[in-house]
């Protein structure tokens, strides 16, 4: 009687993390858009020094997946998890060396305790909003542990990008 109530348990447990982790690859997909960086970009810079305020999408004031949420949403019609951590969970990962302008970049202590997120903007920065407001600032940073980066749209090449 033990072995069969443990081999259920054993089964129940295989079959819960084959479901939980085909719904985590499901999810990850990169959304479409026909916006070009230079809008996201324009935007997100337009927002530089408004204030953090936990919580806040926008806007007036912002948290760093509110922020990015916002940019996208606004710029290139693209709807956003609402925290970091669905966020990162919800878009095709990316390496360092294949990150490119408009991508996300996720911090944190692990892929399961994303704690905050920002826009990558080219040439090792991006725009975020954590406690000085949204700012421009390096990613890599002694008060940043970088996660991962995650591509979330193909932009439109219709427009230069700048910044």
């Amino acid at each position: 009687m033990k072995n069969l109530i443990l081999k259920s348990i054993i089964a129940a447990g295989a079959f819960f993390s084959f479901a939980v982790a085909g719904s985590q690859v499901a999810s990850a997909h990169t959304a479409t858009t026909s916006a070009s960086y230079n809008t996201v970009y324009k935007l997100a810079k337009k927002n530089l020094g408004k204030p953090y305020v936990y919580g806040a999408t926008g806007p007036s004031a912002f948290d760093c997946s509110g922020f990015t949420g916002y940019v996208y949403k606004k710029a290139a019609k693209v709807t956003l998890p609402r925290t970091a951590q669905a966020q990162y969970n919800a878009y095709k990962h990316v390496s360092s060396s294949t990150v490119k302008k408009g991508d996300l970049v996720f911090f944190g202590y692990s892929a399961y305790s994303i704690s905050h997120v920002g826009l990558y903007v080219g040439k090792g920065k991006m725009i975020d909003a954590q406690n000085r407001g949204v700012v421009k600032e390096a990613v890599k940073a002694p008060w940043w542990h970088v996660v991962g980066y995650a591509h979330v749209t193909d932009f439109s090449t219709s427009a230069t990008s700048t910044n």
